[in-house]
């Protein structure tokens, strides 16, 4: 599984700030949209954006560190949960923040108790299934690449030429070093490809410093910050759902990284993934933080640097645990322009794309069934990610499920498999059937037939 390199300890922690600053925007982004939402105070928000990559610091170590009952045991980044930011805004403005938390305990709860029953589930990822779920994350992903390549939708420049010079000099950067560098410095590509962008940036006047300045030095994380939690049916079955949604965007990640690093998944590694992911969102509920998933990103970066040792990531995790115990280094990496983070991302999220293309190279294509798998699915997929209103007129209960890109391509992929192949293998079985029925009766002789 892991690539046969010894490395060192400066190359272990320059690798594994690689995969933090892979995830950090998406990271922090949860939070401080939620917590705007929902009018916290700066404090709060603080508070919120230093407790959530601390928890995903945790989240990351309970999924490396693989045992007898927790763990993937693959060199996986965890994040809070894009799947439930619109939940969790709504669960707040309805009801309150500490229902909120009460919620997300009792749904991490859930999927610890069911993990064994979850982790058969992958009989529903044949190649099809896993190909198109992987190939649908990445598309889904590649939007946000873009839009922060012209500097991010809100800001006032978007689209201007700094954008434009900095985000592509950031990609070609990353490009000329794939392509004229071998080893350890083509591994670090992205990270100095952000370095490169940011000091760049800082020349063009680009970059503020206010948000490090005003940081505090040391923060303790600390149970219920915000209160008890209160548990209330509504939420707790809209954050169930959230969850299990989560779960199924895990299920494709988990299995294009075992791909990555040739490691075959049985249903025991997804049970053992599955309760690290429960466990964390308990810890997220316990803490007032987010729900926690496998992020995509990380997936393409382990895949372009072509290091595969947990080491690194079990690194990235206790940098993600330092961050969210001293803010002011982690106002640090706030300072990278949108248009930086753009021009690095879009190359993880493109590697993402093609780990999922070649994992449908297994895929028979001249079945026509899976030819339409493919197809309704993607282009579902990709039609919820560009047009996120497509779904508006649904009950709040079901946009939830479909209002993501990424779960619509994703549930789409695994009913119509079932409907094809399910319903064709019945259609066996039944013709078995007759079959065998007919040649027993032909045997025998007419007058016992009467």
């Amino acid at each position: 599984m892991e690539r046969n390199v010894k490395l060192s300890g400066g190359k272990i922690f320059s690798l594994g700030l690689q995969h933090v600053l892979a995830m950090y925007a998406g990271a922090i982004l949860v939070p401080l949209l939620v917590g705007r939402a929902l009018n916290l105070t700066g404090e709060q928000l603080s508070y919120l954006v230093a407790i959530d990559l601390l928890t995903c610091g945790i989240a990351t170590l309970l999924q490396v560190w693989k045992n007898k009952y927790l763990g993937i045991g693959l060199p996986v980044m965890l994040g809070s949960s894009f799947v439930a930011i619109t939940p969790m805004i709504g669960i707040g403005s309805q009801y309150g923040l500490n229902a909120i938390y009460g919620g997300i305990i009792a749904a991490g709860l859930v999927v610890l108790v069911f993990a064994g029953l979850f982790g058969k589930i992958i009989k529903l990822f044949p190649p099809v299934v896993t190909g198109t779920v992987v190939t649908v994350i990445g598309l889904s992903l590649i939007p946000t690449g873009i839009k922060n390549m012209a500097g991010g939708a809100s800001n006032p420049d978007f689209g201007s030429l700094p954008n434009f010079l900095l985000s592509f000099g950031v990609l070609a950067l990353i490009l000329i070093i794939n392509r004229f560098l071998t080893g350890f410095m083509r591994s670090l590509a992205v990270l100095i490809g952000i370095i490169a962008g940011t000091a760049a940036a800082a020349l063009m006047g680009k970059v503020s410093f206010v948000s490090v300045a005003e940081a505090s030095w040391f923060h303790l994380p600390q149970f219920f910050a915000f209160g008890l939690p209160e548990f209330r049916i509504a939420p707790i079955l809209t954050m169930m759902i959230v969850c299990v949604v989560i779960i199924v965007e895990s299920t494709g990640v988990f299995l294009a990284l075992g791909r990555v690093c040739n490691q075959q998944l049985a249903p025991l590694d997804l049970t053992r993934g599955y309760r690290s992911e429960g466990t964390a969102i308990v810890l997220g509920g316990l803490f007032n933080a987010f729900p926690y998933n496998t992020f995509a990103q990380n997936v393409g970066l382990v895949e372009l640097s072509r290091v595969k040792t947990r080491n690194v990531i079990a690194v990235a995790a206790c940098i993600l645990i330092v961050l969210g115990l001293v803010p002011k280094i982690a106002a640090l990496a706030t300072i990278i322009p949108p248009a930086v983070l753009g021009g690095a991302t879009v190359v993880l999220f493109g590697m993402v794309v093609a780990s999922g293309i070649r994992m449908m190279t297994e895929v028979d294509f001249k079945d026509q069934r899976n030819l339409m798998i493919v197809a309704c699915s993607v282009s579902l997929g990709v039609g919820a990610t560009v047009v996120p209103e497509l779904f508006s007129g649904l009950p709040s209960s079901l946009r939830i499920i479909v209002s993501d890109g990424t779960i619509t391509g994703s549930l789409s992929a695994i009913f119509l498999n079932l409907f094809f192949h399910l319903s064709s293998r019945l259609r066996s079985a039944d013709s078995i059937t007759v079959s065998s029925t007919n040649t027993d009766t032909s045997t025998v002789p007419t007058g016992e037939q009467a």
